[in-house]
């Protein structure tokens, strides 16, 4: 079997979670046997090579409808539906903020498209996704995939209930890599350290995370680069750090696992998160969670996580003092090893595809 991943143009460029999602799945599909290339949604595809297309980010339409007609292939779609409504309409400043607060999600999207197709930072690859819109675009494409794939059931429901249509799905979770994220006693956690791994910008929520942490008895190290549209976000959460916020780029994979062996807890006070991998990878280390309470999150983390509104910096701060304080025996860093893993991803993937191709008549 031989699958394109098909992805956005930017994912080496901007990498974020669906990042390290393609690369790690591709890698241990591999190993069972599947030949994969990963192909940018931009780039020429010689789609007779493939027995199937696998698309990621079901909230980039204009990535896949071109193909989807020009193949003739089946495909299946990684859909990582993540929902920007309550930072675009609650949170953005400016015009922009302004403008989101009276428009649908969809009419968002779709504004947020052109304007980075204009602004040459992202290739516009469906020319049709113009008259079609946003909302009609993912429609079709939900319509003709042989199968969708979510990283919760939660997350299907949703699918569902903002575009009326219900493919086939398979609830494939997200992994970690478990040789590089593993129990580690070979650096000891710093009692007051506070670590946050995300790309900097509005929806991950680091501004409200400094407010909450600034003056406080806790050191947060923020792991990330500035959102290549988010340069003014970045340096204002920069202008209002206190003494106690550090700041460093991005690091590759290897070279966060000292800071997450470091860190007492690992935060990600988001407006929205599907999982959370950077969250998943610090438990694995060992550290303690605080997460989002929008989003799919809590599917992965149950009850052995703790849970913060975004919104409010106080519930930051006390979500935070909580996970210093609680008494725990590493029950979240024994569920995620043992429940999360990028072999049991692929193995997972590879069944769906399996099932999904043979539904098709291929």
């Amino acid at each position: 079997m031989k699958v394109a991943f098909i992805v956005r143009s930017t994912l080496f460029t901007v990498k974020g979670g669906d990042t390290i999602q393609v690369e790690e799945t591709a890698r241990h599909l591999r190993k069972l046997g599947v030949e994969v290339d990963i192909i940018k949604a931009n780039e020429k595809i010689y789609y007779a090579s493939y027995s199937l297309l696998h698309f990621f980010n079901i909230i980039r339409p204009a990535d896949i409808l071109v193909h989807i007609k020009r193949s003739g292939k089946p495909f299946v779609v990684s859909t990582i539906l993540v929902d920007y409504t309550a930072y675009d309409k609650q949170q953005r400043g400016g015009m922009a903020g302004k403008l989101f607060s009276i428009l649908s999600p969809g009419r968002i999207e779709y504004l947020k498209t052109v304007y980075r197709s204009l602004r040459r930072q992202d290739p516009l690859v469906s020319i049709s996704y113009l008259w079609k819109g946003h909302q009609r675009s993912i429609q079709e494409i939900l319509e003709k995939a042989s199968a969708v794939f979510v990283h919760a059931i939660e997350e299907y429901h949703e699918l569902v209930r903002s575009y009326k249509v219900a493919p086939p799905f398979a609830v494939i979770q997200n992994g970690i890599n478990t040789e590089l994220f593993k129990p580690s006693i070979a650096i000891g956690k710093e009692t007051n350290l506070v670590l946050c791994v995300a790309r900097i910008e509005g929806i991950k929520n680091q501004y409200n995370l400094i407010r909450a942490l600034n003056n406080s008895p806790y050191k947060l190290v923020l792991i990330g680069d500035a959102s290549p549209n988010q340069k003014e976000y970045y340096r204002q959460c920069k202008k209002i750090a206190a003494r106690n916020i550090s700041f460093i780029d991005h690091l590759p994979q290897a070279q966060l696992v000292d800071h997450y062996a470091a860190a007492k807890v690992h935060i990600l006070p988001s407006f929205f998160e599907v999982c959370g991998l950077s969250s998943m990878e610090a438990a694995a280390m060992g550290c303690r969670v605080v997460i989002t309470n929008n989003g799919y999150a809590r599917s992965y983390f149950e009850d052995a996580a703790f849970y913060c509104d975004p919104a409010q910096p106080a519930t930051i701060l006390q979500a935070v003092e909580n996970a210093i304080t609680a008494d725990t025996n590493g029950e979240l860093q024994h569920h995620v090893i043992l429940n999360y893993d990028w072999q049991n991803t692929a193995k997972k993937t590879l069944s769906a595809y399996k099932k999904y191709i043979r539904e098709c008549g291929h």
